[in-house]
């Protein structure tokens, strides 16, 4: 056995084992936030109660959790980097810091480099590099893909919510027991974000800053009308139950209309993006089964490296320029 296939297997094993650790971690920590949260739906008056003993094993577990990458977070909170990606993982709900992600990053160009150059190109360095550049944005396409579907799932289920609220108002509930009914007996992802609404009420946030903290995480135009709606209600008054019937059903045919729309749409998003990846798979494959053939362009800096530039190039405008047009406002 080659020291080649050696390295390959060490990587693997480590990157499993990392792997590993990070998801037992995670859920350990997940189990506790849901105990905590699942002792303060029970309860009927809105305190803040949360046993002493279960911060301090879960702030160890995630001081354990995160010492390797203390240092990444301590340097990477301040700048552009650390805001950005902060808020993104908060709304994919990834709990992972910034040094964390980062880390995953760097994994990620580590196991598409690793496969490119043992497994899939054997030895051939420049589409290794490739490879590498493409793993480093993999963690970031997945992150997207999550925000993308947490919110759909959201706005969908927005009106049925909505339903629930109104009924909980017209029923005697005051607003804050109505979103923990709303907590308690909803599906994800909005239980999730109603439970947090709650949580921070109870540690005495006002209830405008914590929708508020909710439309961070939630970037949605039809949530944005409903906390609109909710602060003007508490500042001049008026029959909330009314206000949010009338949101319920405009968001409803709204939410029906973006659905007639996105089938309509569909054909011309999978188009953009057979177009898209069509020819970079195909150089892929070309290159894997005629090197000789492909190397020339590879290795021409005066005409080979600007036909792939300017390829890229123009890749990037057609598939922006697809998206843009399928991408139909209501």
């Amino acid at each position: 056995m080659g020291p080649e296939i050696l390295i390959l297997v060490g990587s693997i094993v480590v990157a499993l084992l990392v792997l590993v650790v990070g998801v037992f971690a995670t859920r350990r920590s997940q189990a506790l936030v849901d105990q905590r949260l699942g002792t303060l739906a029970a309860q009927n008056t809105y305190e803040p109660i949360i046993a002493t003993d279960e911060l301090e094993d879960d702030e160890s577990s995630r001081r354990d959790r995160r010492q390797l990458t203390r240092r990444l977070d301590k340097s990477l909170e301040g700048g552009k980097f650390g805001k950005k990606w902060r808020l993104q993982l908060a709304r994919a709900d990834l709990r992972l810091t910034i040094g964390e992600f980062f880390v995953a990053q760097f994994l990620s160009m580590a196991g598409f480099f690793a496969a490119a150059f043992f497994i899939i190109f054997r030895g051939d360095l420049i589409p290794s590099i490739l490879a590498a550049g493409l793993g480093f944005f993999f963690p970031r396409i997945l992150v997207g893909r999550r925000i993308s579907k947490r919110l759909i799932m959201f706005e969908n289920q927005l009106a049925d919510t909505l339903g629930l609220w109104v009924n909980a108002l017209r029923s005697g509930y005051s607003v804050p027991q109505a979103m923990d009914a709303i907590g308690r007996d909803s599906p994800e992802p909005t239980k999730t974000e109603f439970k947090r609404v709650v949580q921070e009420m109870q540690l005495g946030i006002p209830l405008q800053e914590a929708f508020n903290h909710m439309l961070e995480r939630v970037e949605s135009e039809d949530l944005d009308l409903v906390v609109t709606a909710v602060n003007i209600q508490r500042e001049v008054g008026g029959n909330l139950s009314e206000i949010l019937d009338v949101i319920q059903n405009t968001v409803r045919e709204r939410i029906k209309l973006k659905g007639e729309i996105r089938v309509m749409t569909s054909q011309g998003r999978y188009t953009g993006y057979l177009i898209s990846f069509l020819p970079i798979g195909l150089g892929f494959l070309l290159r894997a089964m005629n090197p000789a053939y492909m190397n020339q362009m590879f290795e021409d800096r005066g005409c080979g490296w600007p036909m792939i530039g300017i390829g890229l190039a123009l890749i990037g405008i057609g598939s922006a320029a697809i998206q843009k047009i399928v991408d139909i406002d209501i």
